[in-house]
């Protein structure tokens, strides 16, 4: 199919990093941002097992980020996606799941990153291509060469419509650009949320892969922070900000190549960042406190020494396959599905998906899913 190139912006060849950047504009922008940063670590640091209260921002991230990209799931399509399969990818085959897979996917590459990232692996290119190979592996981008590089032109428009807002770089130039940008990674001459905004645009303006960049190139935000010590665990995800100002997101970084402007570009993103660390810091506060609410709250209902690994086992999972919570939840058959029955019996959980012969019933913690639904 022709493309009419008429209106588009090209990439900026051999104008990354920015010779400068307008520190005194930036400077206002950019200590809101690492205050309010570090606000949400220090709560991150205080939790004894922030993986039970910021499960759930992950999820909101792979709905979120798969959803500007035109993959439409819900939360509660991915968990009980999650909650159903032991692996969803091998064994969910049905047609109408093929969305909520690719949104699975997302947080599975994210998660398979940040353990690798754990066990001593470096961001670096190989680590991209490996998130970018597992994140398609399935559906609509399974087919677009997951793991390698592009190896022709690709372009950026609106979708169904031959007009080419952007044009990224060519497939002859990507590896000598890459190595340019990882190198500015490592180069800690400037502040982390700097060096993450400049990257961050950077890699979307190379769209190294044929498919699936814009939501690689967010997981980059949160694995150098967290890979910079700028937060102490991989929790800190900003898609939802993207999200919500998805027009100047978009017209902010195509100005970067269309007229130098990265000091534009850099504002919006430390702004991004800001708020983001606030709104998840509100939501996450509101997980600890509705946990601390349902303590007493299980122990009354529950009449057990076992009632905080149920609780906890919730949080993490708050959509569950009632046969899979009586085996890993730490706590015995008998046990577990008397509790299932006492929390159904006390409006805590909703019944998804009833027993019918050999398939487990499904379950859900709705006081939960009403804080982190989008």
């Amino acid at each position: 199919m022709e493309v009419d190139l008429s209106q588009a912006v090209f990439y900026h060849d051999r104008k990354f990093p920015p010779s400068a950047l307008d520190y005194e504009r930036l400077l206002p922008s950019l200590l809101a941002a690492t205050d309010a940063l570090a606000r949400y670590d220090q709560m991150l640091q205080s939790m004894h097992n922030n993986e039970i209260f910021l499960a759930p921002l992950r999820n909101q991230e792979a709905v979120l980020s798969s959803r500007m990209e035109g993959t439409i799931s819900t939360m509660d399509e991915v968990m009980q996606l999650e909650a159903e399969y032991a692996d969803p990818v091998a064994e969910a085959d049905d047609e109408r799941r093929s969305e909520t897979l690719e949104t699975f996917l997302y947080q599975l590459a994210l998660r398979t990153a940040q353990a690798q990232m754990g066990d001593g692996r470096p961001l670096s290119v190989s680590l991209l291509r490996s998130i970018h190979q597992q994140l398609l592996q399935f559906g609509r981008g399974a087919a677009k060469a997951p793991g390698s590089f592009k190896t022709e032109q690709n372009y950026i428009g609106e979708r169904g419509s031959r007009a080419i807002a952007f044009v990224p770089i060519a497939p002859e130039k990507l590896d000598c650009a890459m190595e340019t940008l990882f190198a500015f990674i490592a180069d800690k001459s400037r502040p982390i949320l700097l060096r993450t905004a400049l990257a961050h645009v950077e890699f979307e303006a190379l769209h190294p892969f044929k498919d699936g960049n814009g939501r690689v190139g967010r997981m980059l935000i949160t694995l150098m922070l967290w890979s910079e010590g700028a937060i102490s665990a991989p929790h800190f995800y900003i898609s939802r900000y993207f999200a919500d100002h998805k027009a100047d997101y978009l017209t902010t970084m195509r100005e970067v190549s269309a007229s130098g402007d990265w000091d534009a570009w850099c504002e919006f993103f430390l702004v991004a960042v800001a708020e983001q660390a606030v709104h998840n810091l509100t939501v996450a506060n509101r997980i600890r406190d509705l946990y601390e609410t349902m303590k007493p709250h299980f122990a009354e209902v529950l009449s057990s020494k076992w009632s905080v690994q149920a609780l906890d086992y919730v949080f993490t999972h708050p959509v569950f396959l009632n046969s899979r919570f009586t085996s890993r939840a730490g706590i015995s058959a008998p046990t577990a599905m008397r509790f299932t029955r006492l929390l159904l019996e006390a409006g805590l959980l909703q019944t998804v998906r009833e027993a019918s012969g050999r398939q487990s019933a499904i379950y859900r913690f709705e006081p939960l899913m009403e804080l982190v639904r989008v």
